[in-house]
């Protein structure tokens, strides 16, 4: 059973926009998560693209290493984790002349991809 993961953290997306993103492509084949996250109009899509592909090349890495070849479009994306990272917080003037707080969230995401036989 050939499992690959990747992770990316500190990304510039609020994790509730993100796991919409994530929702899209769990329990998807790699191919077909592709596509989606291809043409996806949100912006984690080309996020989790860059994670997706990433997980990939880990795959065929650890099979290179172990002399064997693999098909990652064939595998299935199992987890996909939408956390959230560190908050940066600016301030921006209110009305009266108070600071109002703004949230810049970020997220760590963890992907995980593993063969049909390992379900």
């Amino acid at each position: 059973m050939a499992v690959a993961k990747a992770q990316g953290r500190f990304l510039r997306i609020a994790p509730r926009k993100a796991r919409l993103v994530a929702d899209l492509i769990r329990n998807k084949p790699v191919g077909e998560a592709r596509e989606i996250l291809e043409f996806s109009v949100k912006k984690g899509g080309p996020m989790l693209k860059k994670l997706l592909d990433s997980a990939a090349a880990n795959a065929e890495n650890d099979a290179a290493h172990g002399q064997s070849r693999i098909d990652t479009d064939e595998m299935i994306v199992t987890h996909v984790t939408v956390d959230g990272g560190p908050i940066m917080r600016r301030m921006r003037p209110a009305s009266r002349g108070r600071p109002s707080m703004i949230r810049k969230r970020t997220s760590h995401v963890r992907l995980v991809i593993a063969d049909k036989e390992g379900e």
